[in-house]
């Protein structure tokens, strides 16, 4: 049962990055690719009936967590209390710009929610994927399974981190690099004309970098943690993911290159899932990996809430689980293909 919750966590926070990271990354190049009123009014008219349902899968992998993993809910929860705090703000931030710019006819107030719709939405970016190369490095557990980290120490790896270091940064940056491209691809897949041909031009210049950069990040991690590669040499099947990151970003490149938008996406989808199954497949069985001296790594059976619960709970999340997935299918199927070329109100 610990295997089966650990892999329906991964999967419900893999599921959160690929429909959410879309939405953050047409915030992040918000102001790049829509120039005009017309080009902003239609970017926020892609993402306007899907961004908020998206952003659910993400209250339901805490809440997964915190009946699954009871342990490592309250030590994660407790350590990353200042970034946590952080990204809330952020996507209380992020969700008034885009609401409050549908309601608003100012160009002033507008320029303000621009704004404040690009900075929270690459914040959140950075923010995520420092967070998932923070639990990639390890903390430092103390004997007692909580820890505390700083914003920053002395920017280097080891027994004493900071939130924020050399490695963090790198995961932080590719993070932002991956979801830009992956909002670059959506606005090619629901837009036409000049915003459609920006954001395919974006997309092309964009790939190579965020396919060295992921590169980079490899021996990267080996860095950071020596033991990541473990369970990979352990077990054959793990090095399917990183393949699967090669497929999407090949996928991507001859789908951008030959003008198939719904390919290139669905390979950008591909590589940012793939990233994060590879990811949980280095942790694995470890849900939190200990850096200190003083206290042991957080397993899965640490970890694990009672038997009762989780077979219980089990139940109960089948039945929750169709129903989101029933609601996000109906939305995206009403709002499927492109979107009107002029326009208007909140939605389409």
């Amino acid at each position: 049962m610990g295997t089966v919750w650990f892999w329906i966590v991964a999967a419900m926070l893999t599921l959160y990055v690929v429909l959410d990271g879309f939405d953050l990354g047409v915030g992040i190049v918000y102001l790049l690719v829509a120039r005009t009123e017309q080009d902003r009014r239609k970017a926020m008219h892609a993402i306007g009936p899907v961004w908020d349902g998206n952003e659910v899968w993400l209250i339901a992998g805490g809440g997964t967590l915190f009946f699954a993993f009871p342990l490592l809910y309250a030590s994660s929860f407790s350590g990353f209390y200042l970034p946590l705090t952080i990204v809330l703000w952020l996507l209380m931030v992020r969700g008034l710009s885009i609401e409050l710019r549908a309601h608003t006819h100012d160009s002033v107030y507008k320029t303000f929610f621009d704004a404040t719709f690009f900075l929270s939405s690459f914040a959140l970016a950075v923010f995520f994927g420092a967070a998932l190369a923070n639990v990639v490095r390890g903390v430092p557990i103390g004997a007692d399974d909580y820890f505390f980290l700083p914003l920053w120490t002395n920017w280097r790896t080891g027994p004493n981190p900071g939130i924020l270091d050399w490695y963090t940064v790198i995961g932080g940056v590719l993070a932002a690099l991956a979801l830009a491209l992956h909002g670059l691809l959506y606005l090619a897949l629901k837009t036409k004309g000049e915003l459609n041909l920006r954001s395919t031009a974006w997309a092309k210049k964009l790939l190579p970098i965020v396919a060295v950069i992921t590169l980079a990040s490899v021996p990267a991690t080996v860095i950071a943690r020596p033991d990541s590669l473990t369970h990979y040499q352990q077990h054959g099947i793990a090095w399917l993911a990183p393949t699967m990151v090669v497929a999407g970003m090949v996928t991507t490149a001859i789908s951008l290159a030959r003008g198939w938008e719904w390919r290139a996406f669905l390979g950008s989808s591909t590589y940012l899932a793939s990233m994060l199954v590879g990811a949980a497949a280095g942790l694995y069985p470890v849900v939190l990996p200990s850096v200190g001296t003083a206290g042991q790594s957080i397993t899965i059976d640490r970890a694990l809430a009672g038997p009762h619960a989780v077979r219980v709970g089990l139940i109960w999340w089948i039945f929750g689980i169709l129903l989101a997935l029933t609601y996000t299918v109906t939305v995206y199927w009403l709002f499927r293909g492109k979107i009107p070329e002029h326009a208007e109100g909140y939605g389409h």
